[in-house]
């Protein structure tokens, strides 16, 4: 099965990565082998992107560091302690990085980073001295000594059955909308409907979304072709109502005439190019703010959703991790973490003693 989107976007962050590349010190050459061989483009380039951040810190800093990260060597790494990775925790939490413009000015930019940035940025970092530990370059492993911040968990914010049940209509309709946005309405309201039925009924991500082609649909068997996170090929199953709105949507679809480069695209934006991420979470908050003022309801929280309802029916953890697409099922156990409580208290009640 062949994935254009996901190729080209791989395409998109192997040149960005190579370019990025060129900035690092030569020594990492080894590890960005060890990383190609092990994770995703985009993972690189997520690695390659904090690491130099980290550098950067040190160069601009710390003092006693080559002024120029392109100059760093091993030895550098070997002077890391926990007590310079304390100092760069903390200013994580809030820096000012200056960037150059096409017109060659100085731009500032405030960077804040919260428990979880932070803690993405130093997984980084242990990444790379966990390499060159292994590898016997460095006598010791400063980022084990380390805590990550704490990781405080947010609530699931999802929909309701009748919240999805209304956010359907008012998608079909249009009630709510603006004049202006009435306008374009009567042209993407079939679209609209499909994709966001697509999203509240398979749980896919939105970018597997945007990615799909309609080659990608297998209506025999119900199921879509998915390349998820990481680059694996999944078969993504759907039921009646996605295959209904599909039928009806399809033939409309087939009329357009997409630009080159978006001839297969199931979803195209109103300049006949394939629909893109941003896109569709504005739609998403669009259509969702006239239903909730309460919930800041996004694409992500449409799979929370059709998460939250297949682990209410089902109560199988394994089966929700599995269709969602999560590599570690304690990834999905602490999503649905409330949620599994709540089936342990309602299991106290199934067993009775003694008969009344």
């Amino acid at each position: 099965m062949d994935f254009e989107y996901h190729n080209k976007q791989d395409h998109k962050i192997t040149q960005e990565l190579r370019e990025l590349k060129k900035s690092m010190p030569d020594f990492m050459e080894d590890f960005f082998v060890y990383m190609r061989n092990t994770v995703s483009p985009a993972t690189q380039l997520g690695y390659t992107r904090d690491i130099k951040i980290f550098f950067t810190y040190l160069a601009n800093d710390e003092g006693d560091f080559p002024t120029d990260i392109k100059l760093f060597t091993v030895t550098e790494l070997k002077r890391i302690d926990a007590r310079i990775l304390n100092r760069y925790v903390d200013y994580l939490s809030y820096y000012i990085r200056s960037f150059a413009t096409k017109n060659d000015e100085n731009v500032n930019i405030e960077t804040l980073n919260h428990d979880r940035g932070i803690s993405r940025k130093l997984s980084a970092l242990r990444k790379l001295f966990k390499y060159y530990y292994q590898e016997e370059v460095l006598d010791a492993n400063p980022t084990e000594l380390v805590n990550n911040p704490k990781i405080h968990e947010k609530n699931i914010v999802r929909l309701e059955p009748d919240e999805v049940a209304k956010l359907l209509d008012t998608i079909e309709s249009g009630n709510g909308l603006t004049a202006a946005q009435q306008k374009y309405h009567k042209y993407t309201a079939l679209r609209d409907t499909a994709l966001i039925t697509v999203l509240l009924g398979t749980g896919m991500r939105v970018s597997e979304c945007v990615g799909l082609d309609m080659q990608h649909i297998d209506f025999e068997n119900g199921f879509f072709a998915v390349k998820r996170k990481g680059g694996k090929e999944q078969y993504i199953y759907f039921g009646e109502e996605i295959e209904e709105i599909l039928h009806k949507y399809l033939p409309v679809r087939h009329e357009i005439d997409a630009l080159p480069g978006h001839e297969n695209a199931l979803f195209l934006s109103m300049q006949k190019k394939r629909l893109g991420v941003r896109s569709v979470e504005n739609m998403v908050k669009k259509y969702a703010s006239l239903i909730t003022t309460i919930k800041k309801i996004t694409p992500h929280k449409l799979r929370s959703t059709y998460g939250t309802q297949l682990y209410q029916e089902s109560g199988d953890i394994y089966l929700v991790a599995d269709v969602l697409g999560h590599s570690d099922v304690n990834t999905t156990r602490r999503h649905y973490a409330d949620m599994a409580e709540d089936n342990r208290k309602k299991a106290a009640k199934f067993v009775k003693l003694r008969k009344a």
